[in-house]
């Protein structure tokens, strides 16, 4: 009996709501041996879905099958292809989708500014964060809470505590504008300039709005506070986080781990395992209890291998967001040789490294003192079309300076000008340190000629 192609179709869809995309793929194949092709639909759901796993390359190229077979994509599959390449800081591409969108007479929406303007603000680049909100307004999309949540990130990155503030007072003079989005970067304001008292304050106004705190909000408090050595006030944030009915992530788990690691409070990190397992949240305990095994060097789980194998175990699913922050864990080690294997495990997965995996990576062999792997790192990044971000500049930077190369900050300082990111207060203590330096050694040099 001939199977229709409706039926091909619909396995498709299933299988990528399920996330089996390679099924899917393996489902288009019989459909081309048939003589036939997938249907619009089809190539919508395996574009969207191997986007949001990160597989770019694969999605473009599906992208073109559909344009050879005359289906037109929509704006909201060219605004997932975007996040996915973004995120992965591929600005090229990212034009060339933009340009397509353009020839095709697929306006901009709302959702697309805001994906442009999240990736600008992100990578520290205030004047194309504010070239796009021009470019949105003109459009008729009035800047909401998100847009201004990015804003005032954007100036608080860069140091513009006072403009950070104003943003923030003229917000909250319009409630309106008072979402969780915007009460998520008021936070983390205040806690990044160490205001702790200001920051929980806006997290009892954000409970008293109705507002129930994210992942984020939380992660942001427990960072700050253990960031400002309060490790207390961390715990509590923890706690109250745990009795709101939100769960931890890795990236909580770092944060705490490294902070009381360094102070030697093993006995604290015990509690919190205890604490987690009576709470029945096994996932947790899993990765929290591999995550202490690497910063305590216990041995138990010896390479990113038997760690990866210990959260299968566990019905752990495995995500770019988690192989980030095992990476993460062995470059603060600096583990360069782990952190290069959990890299590639990952690829192994079938996840492409974006480029907060690339940035771990400098940062272990900058750990380390292996400037010149993390050099390669750099390269590698500007040969395969991934655009470098603030992170990767300062953290370049610090890779050279730790490795007596002062001579090579200013010339990535001025990569980074260049490149359109705006250098943020971190990146100028560092030029500045560099400069003093160069200046001494040829004064000193001048001297003995």
């Amino acid at each position: 009996m001939e199977i229709s192609n409706d039926f091909y179709n619909k396995s498709i869809w299933e299988m990528c709501e399920d996330d089996k995309v390679d099924s899917a793929i393996a489902v288009v194949s019989e459909i081309e041996a048939l003589g036939s092709r997938p249907s619009a639909k089809s190539y919508h759901y395996i574009i969207a879905c191997l986007a949001k796993m990160g597989r770019t390359l694969e999605a473009d190229m599906f992208l073109q099958e559909m344009f050879m077979a005359g289906c037109k994509p929509t704006i909201r599959l060219f605004n997932a292809l975007l996040t996915s390449c973004l995120k992965k800081s591929l600005l090229e591409f990212s034009d060339k989708l933009l340009k397509a969108m353009d020839d095709m007479g697929l306006e901009r929406d709302r959702k697309t500014f805001r994906i442009l303007i999240n990736y600008y603000a992100g990578a520290g680049r205030l004047t194309d964060t504010w070239r796009v909100i021009g470019e949105m307004k003109k459009k008729g999309f009035q800047p909401d809470s998100y847009v201004y949540s990015r804003v005032v990130e954007v100036y608080r990155n860069n140091g513009m505590w006072k403009k950070a503030m104003e943003a923030i007072r003229k917000v909250r003079e319009s409630r309106s504008l008072m979402d969780g989005k915007m009460f998520e970067s008021i936070i983390d304001t205040f806690g990044k300039y160490g205001e702790l008292k200001d920051a929980l304050a806006m997290l009892d106004k954000m409970l008293q709005y109705g507002i129930k705190p994210g992942i984020k909000t939380w992660n942001s408090l427990i960072h700050w506070h253990c960031k400002y050595g309060d490790v207390d006030g961390a715990l509590n944030v923890f706690l109250r986080m745990l009795e709101g009915g939100t769960y931890p992530d890795p990236n909580t788990f770092v944060t705490m781990i490294h902070r009381i690691g360094d102070e030697g409070q093993w006995s604290i990190l015990r509690k919190i395992f205890e604490h987690l397992k009576c709470q029945g949240l096994e996932k947790s305990c899993a990765i929290y209890a591999v995550l202490v095994d690497i910063y305590g060097q216990y041995g138990r789980f010896k390479t990113p291998t038997d760690c990866i194998t210990a959260l299968k175990s566990e019905g752990v699913p495995l995500s770019q967001n988690l192989f980030c922050v095992l990476a993460n864990a062995y470059a603060r080690q600096g583990l360069c040789v782990e952190t290069v294997k959990t890299l590639q495990l990952m690829e192994m997965e079938g996840m492409e490294p974006n480029l907060i995996m690339l940035n771990v990576l400098i940062n272990s062999f900058a750990t380390a003192g292996h400037y010149e792997e993390a050099v390669s790192v750099y390269n590698h990044m500007k040969e395969n079309d991934i655009c470098p971000d603030l992170v990767t500049y300062t953290t370049l930077m610090k890779a050279f300076i730790w490795a007596k190369k002062y001579d090579q900050v200013p010339i990535v300082y001025k990569a980074m000008e260049a490149s359109g990111c705006s250098p943020d207060r971190k990146a100028r203590q560092m030029l500045e340190s560099a400069t003093e330096y160069l200046q001494r050694r040829y004064q000193a040099n001048s001297r003995w000629r």
